[in-house]
């Protein structure tokens, strides 16, 4: 399988998942606390246009990112494919507590354990190297920052909400975790 095969089988295993994520697990007012304020809806939105401006960006413009870049689109897919792992492994790791809107149910513990031992949201560390993945993909110095900015910022966005969330269920457990685990890479964020 050559490497345009294997990321457009990887894009749509990823828009696959993140669809069945969206249907299969948002909480409804009925069963928790949804306080997502919105994040959901500026999430998509800027990874929906953020990626399609920054591949079209990437396909149309000279490719300026470095001027010996074979290696950028094999290392896009092995990012690409670890990230995704990555996001699969966190989503599963917390089961029926993951929502794909920010809610919290009553009967909801916090996870500390696994990759959350090692970051508070290792679904959105995935995530945020899916973006890498699809900004290396433009080869574009421009089209990398039309992907990278409006994901991070909006990501960034929905973290906040989160963890407001959290420390309102969770109170001084979670603000003891948020001390000894950073949000999404170890030792710096």
């Amino acid at each position: 399988m050559d490497l345009s095969m294997l990321w457009t089988v990887l894009s749509w295993a990823w828009i696959a998942s993140e669809v069945g994520i969206l249907l299969l697990t948002r909480t409804s007012r009925s069963t928790g606390e949804v306080q997502d304020r919105g994040s959901i809806l500026i999430l998509w939105g800027a990874l929906l246009s953020a990626i399609s401006l920054g591949r079209w960006f990437g396909e149309s413009h000279a490719r300026t990112m470095f001027h010996d870049a074979h290696w950028l689109r094999p290392a896009s897919v092995v990012i690409f494919a670890v990230a995704l792992a990555l996001r699969w492994t966190a989503v599963i790791t917390l089961g029926r507590s993951f929502s794909a809107n920010v809610a919290i149910r009553a009967t909801q513990s916090l996870h500390t354990t696994g990759l959350y031992r090692i970051v508070r949201h290792p679904s959105y560390t995935g995530l945020i190297f899916i973006f890498f993945a699809e900004a290396l993909r433009t080869r574009n110095w421009v089209g990398f920052a039309i992907v990278m900015v409006p994901t991070t910022a909006a990501l960034i966005y929905r973290i906040r909400v989160e963890e407001a969330a959290l420390r309102s269920a969770f109170g001084e457990e979670y603000a003891a975790y948020s001390r000894r685990t950073k949000r999404l890479i170890p030792g710096l964020y």
